[in-house]
């Protein structure tokens, strides 16, 4: 199997920070969606909340189960984290960064800057999470087979 030139090579907070500076470029050249400053900006907060509490949640379960947090190598994963947040999302770091790119979005209010989410979510599948599953049905066969039919990628 070749794997693809982009696979486990940047990390995922470095791809998310590159989709927000893309946002934040289109966001200069697009229409602007009209929000009140205040609903806007406590619906920014709200949302940058929820994606901290996803990527902090799924910092800690890792933690508590003493396995690696290094996306890059996924193959060195010792144990099938499947508690706390992972129990509703297998991803809930990548689920906490895509509502941090969604708190930009809602701050920016520009309508195309919704490419940075999309573009963020289509590499994080092509090139980061397909690897890793790859990794976890390697390491833990029929374990992770169940514990992938019961919950979902993303959310």
């Amino acid at each position: 199997m070749v794997k693809p030139m982009l696979e486990n090579k940047i990390p995922p907070p470095i791809i998310a920070l590159v989709c927000a500076l893309l946002m934040w470029g289109i966001s200069a050249l697009s229409l602007d969606i009209s929000f009140s400053f205040f609903v806007r900006i406590p619906l920014t907060i709200v949302i940058f909340i929820v994606g901290l509490f996803f990527i902090f949640s799924g910092l800690i379960s890792f933690r508590r189960a003493q396995t690696t947090i290094d996306p890059l190598k996924p193959e060195t994963v010792s144990s099938l984290v499947r508690t706390g947040i992972y129990h509703f999302s297998r991803n809930p770091m990548y689920v906490g960064l895509v509502f941090v790119l969604l708190a930009l979005f809602v701050f920016l209010g520009s309508a195309l800057s919704i490419i940075g989410i999309i573009g963020f979510v289509l590499y994080m599948n092509e090139f980061q999470i397909k690897s890793e599953e790859r990794a976890l049905k390697k390491n833990f066969g029929v374990e992770f087979s169940e514990y992938q039919a019961k919950v979902r990628k993303w959310l």
